[in-house]
């Protein structure tokens, strides 16, 4: 159509859908901010929700217990270690001067030295003594932070299974949840496309047409984009199943509108030539012609042929002789486009021949 219509009134319709975009582009982003904001209708539950808040308190508490035990016999273990390093390092230092003291001993056989020795025995016997205490010391607090892993990992293993056993009831709940919260966006979304399906209807070529183009996209975008990703999916029947229903809907429309079409044709190509171009806009014929097909019946036809006049298919006219200059012309055309005499329209074309 766009080659029949004036340059102005191509670049204001191109300019309306830019207007017609615009306006889809607002209604979508306040259609999703609305349907974005729907589950907050809905109170969000989380699993601690089915648990029994008795034993959960009751539980949460033997963990935060068993988790501060646990850092401080930590530290007192690193504490001992320490010691047991240094009680190490001092008997170890001690029994070095004492095999040297029994070396010189040996090199001066000197008696003198011999109380020595026992002095210096004894300090290696104490010494090995707080080592073997220090030891002790180090074993105990490696058995308190044992016994304390021991006591962490009973009480998270029991709220495991205060978790598993809510596991079933919280998960009833969220598909219960998702489901009401799919609902509500069914109930915004539907309108909105039966809404658009009557625009598309009745008024997609009204005045406000713009308008009318950019609510279609709107409810198009609300239903296949916000609506269809939050289809509730057990197992992918519901989606599928949705999908089903669409395409047998979609499909049956599609089939009646085309036997419908094919009704139309048939009776209007089985009127009178007179009749058949009273209901034919002269912008759409127009419209086929560039496009070489018949403004009739809507098969193609070889326009470039000069020696075609009717069209074979419908026998509808479309070259005639102007009464004027006897130019072949088309006989859509409102003037002869040779002497600008005009066409008497609504009549049956003339015979090309001279």
């Amino acid at each position: 159509m766009s080659k029949s219509l004036r340059f102005s009134e191509k670049w204001f319709r191109r300019g309306l859908w830019v207007v017609a975009l615009v306006f889809a582009w607002f209604l979508i982003g306040l259609g999703s901010t609305v349907v974005g904001d729907l589950p907050k209708i809905e109170q969000t539950q989380t699993l601690e929700d089915f648990m029994s808040p008795i034993e959960l308190k009751k539980v949460r508490e033997e963990i935060r217990k068993a988790e501060l035990n646990e850092r401080e016999v930590n530290d007192a273990l690193e504490q001992s270690r320490l010691k047991h390093s240094a009680a190490e390092a001092d008997t170890d230092s001690e029994r070095e001067k004492f095999m040297a003291s029994v070396a010189t001993r040996k090199a001066t056989a000197q008696p003198d030295q011999d109380g020595e020795l026992i002095a210096r025995t004894e300090r290696v016997d104490n010494l090995q003594a707080l080592e073997r205490v220090a030891l002790a010391q180090l074993e105990m607090q490696q058995k308190l932070l044992l016994d304390a892993q021991q006591a962490s990992r009973k009480a998270r293993l029991r709220l495991s299974e205060l978790e598993q056993a809510a596991q079933g009831d919280y998960a009833s709940a969220r598909q219960s949840q998702e489901l009401r919260v799919f609902a509500y966006r069914l109930a915004l979304t539907l309108p909105l496309l039966l809404i658009a399906g009557w625009l598309y209807k009745k008024k997609r070529q009204s005045t406000y047409w713009p308008f009318v183009w950019g609510f279609i996209y709107f409810a198009l975008f609300a239903f296949f984009v916000e609506l269809v990703p939050y289809l509730p999916s057990y197992g992918g029947y519901i989606r599928y199943l949705v999908g089903i229903v669409i395409t047998l809907l979609v499909g049956r429309q599609a089939i009646v509108a085309l036997q419908r079409y094919q009704d139309r044709q048939r009776l209007a190509e089985a009127q009178p030539e007179t009749k058949r171009r009273e209901v034919l806009e002269y912008d759409t014929a127009l419209a086929r012609l560039a496009k070489s097909i018949c403004p009739g019946c809507e098969r193609t036809v070889d326009l470039k042929d000069t020696s075609i006049d009717y069209c074979p298919h419908c026998g509808i006219g479309l070259h005639d002789r102007c009464s004027t200059c006897n130019t072949r012309k088309s006989t859509f055309s409102k003037y002869c486009h040779a002497c600008g005499a005009g066409a008497k329209l609504g009549e049956p074309p003339a015979p090309t021949s001279v």
